[in-house]
């Protein structure tokens, strides 16, 4: 069993950043793949990033491309959401989720592979 504790959101002007954090607890996070979703007002959970157990195995959904860094910790068992230039349309809360077989399907945010997810953070982008 895997628990995901997300921190790091909060309220930012449209163009500044923030890093969101997913501490795992339970079990070694090296054993899993980690991805970033979020799920807006009124919209369905969609993928955000997703970071296999090396660099090369890293994932972005088009909307978050070249401005959003998942990275990982394995000593801290911490991956992390660095977020640029956000915008409004990012406005979310913001959920980590655990997945132990990491390949394609988790590579493109099927939510069905994801074994284990936090409680989410919220992020707010003001105009």
């Amino acid at each position: 069993q895997v628990q995901l504790t997300e921190s790091g959101g909060g309220l930012v002007q449209a163009g500044g950043s923030l890093r969101l954090s997913c501490l795992a607890s339970g079990r070694t996070m090296s054993r899993y793949g980690m991805g970033w979703f979020r799920q807006a007002p009124g919209k369905e959970r969609e993928f955000v990033a997703a970071r296999g157990w090396s660099a090369d195995t890293t994932y972005y959904a088009d909307s978050v491309k070249d401005r959003f860094t998942i990275s990982r910790d394995n000593a801290k068992n911490t991956v992390y959401l660095q977020m640029n230039s956000l915008k409004p349309e990012d406005t979310a809360v913001y959920y980590c989720a655990a997945a132990r077989i990491v390949g394609y399907s988790f590579l493109k945010g099927d939510e069905k592979v994801y074994d284990y997810w936090g409680q989410g953070t919220q992020v707010t982008v003001s105009s």
